[in-house]
């Protein structure tokens, strides 16, 4: 069997950003803390050098690099909300202590790494069969910052 893992690099904070994200996504966790046993090229003996955890489902490892990571946009978290208050609840959550607000959907987090945060009406309004539907669902979407259901909908239904 073979296991896949999304890999996460970090200075010398994986720990912290770990039981952030496993604080506010819903069914996650962490599985293993990896501590150095003796001197190494990140560090010192007893830091964490690598924390295998899952936000929901997905599986991820945060790795103690050493250096800081530049995310850029390439990859993201992707969550998808059942309503408009987990929406809001997670966007205050990662843009708190020096996240900061992108556009359609996505923040940043004070780490650097990049979240979608979309409520599940978005895709479903997405695939709607007729397009003149999904043209002011997307019109919509792309000029917001944060997705907002209500507008959404209210977008869908002309």
């Amino acid at each position: 069997m073979v296991e896949v893992r999304t890999c996460l690099w970090f200075n010398k904070d994986a720990e912290d950003a770990v039981r952030f994200y496993t604080s506010i996504v819903p069914g996650s966790g962490i599985e293993n803390i990896q501590r150095a046993v003796s001197q190494w090229p990140g560090g010192e003996p007893g830091e964490v050098i690598v924390i295998t955890f899952h936000l929901a489902d997905q599986k991820y490892m945060a790795l103690n690099g050493g250096s800081k990571a530049d995310y850029g946009f390439a990859a993201s978290i992707s969550v998808q909300c059942e309503n408009q208050s987990q929406v809001d609840a997670l966007w205050e959550q990662l843009k708190s202590d020096g996240g900061e607000e992108i556009q359609c959907g996505w923040v940043r987090d004070r780490w650097g790494i990049p979240w979608q945060v979309v409520p599940e009406v978005l895709p479903r309004l997405l695939s709607n069969p007729d397009p003149a539907v999904v043209g002011r669902v997307f019109e919509a979407m792309v000029n917001m910052v944060k997705l907002d259901s209500a507008a959404l909908e209210a977008a869908a239904a002309g």
